[in-house]
């Protein structure tokens, strides 16, 4: 889809209501309700995060959206597939400024070429006790990418179209942080397999998407 046809559909998007949790449990691993729960006291000291979840046109103008992987790291998050993003700072003064500060920080688009258009359904990652708060914006300039080396592998520009395909639905056997060789929902991009939180919020994206275009 050119970019211009994606900014003329998309420029209701305040008015339409969130898919919220209802889109997101779609793509939720099955053992998600149960680690909630045992992670109910965790919760109350939670740690905040901000991801953007950003579209921008490519030197073609289709309008295509960016994914970052991850380095390999001893962490949770280690290798995975990913917004930009990360923990609220001190100096930040919302999740999302801090969602606009790490997209610069990681994949070099500079703060005042982005513009986020609305806040999404956060999502709770037990595994490091975060609360992550997602929002959607855009840039309206081809960017110049440069990724942070330390924590970034690769950038992902994956097309709307292919996002928008629901045959890139699929069924993945992972290791998680709690077992091995589980089942769970997954976005196939560009070759990489999305799940877990990143799988939610994309869920909850594609279906807010949906209503517009």
């Amino acid at each position: 889809m050119k970019f211009n046809a994606f900014l003329n559909s998309i420029s209701k998007i305040e008015n339409i209501e969130l898919p919220a949790q209802d889109s997101q449990f779609k793509m939720a691993p099955p053992f998600r309700h149960e680690l909630i729960n045992s992670f109910s006291k965790q919760m109350k000291t939670a740690k905040r995060a901000g991801v953007l979840a950003m579209f921008y046109p490519d030197i073609d103008y289709e309008t295509k959206l960016i994914l970052i992987h991850r380095k390999t790291y001893k962490g949770v998050h280690s290798a995975q597939i990913g917004f930009p993003g990360g923990k609220l700072e001190p100096e930040d003064f919302s999740l999302k400024e801090t969602a606009i500060r790490e997209a610069y920080e990681e994949i070099g688009v500079e703060k005042h070429k982005i513009e986020v258009l609305k806040q999404l359904t956060e999502v709770y990652i037990p595994p490091s006790n975060y609360f992550v708060q997602p929002f959607l914006g855009i840039c309206n300039a081809t960017p110049n990418f440069y990724k942070q080396d330390d924590e970034v592998e690769d950038i992902l520009e994956v097309a709307l179209q292919h996002f928008l395909d629901d045959k890139i639905v699929i069924n993945s056997i992972v290791d998680t942080s709690y077992s091995k060789k589980v089942e769970v929902p997954a976005f196939k991009l560009n070759g990489h397999v999305v799940w877990g939180a990143t799988a939610m919020m994309l869920s909850e994206i594609k279906d807010l998407l949906k209503q517009m275009l």
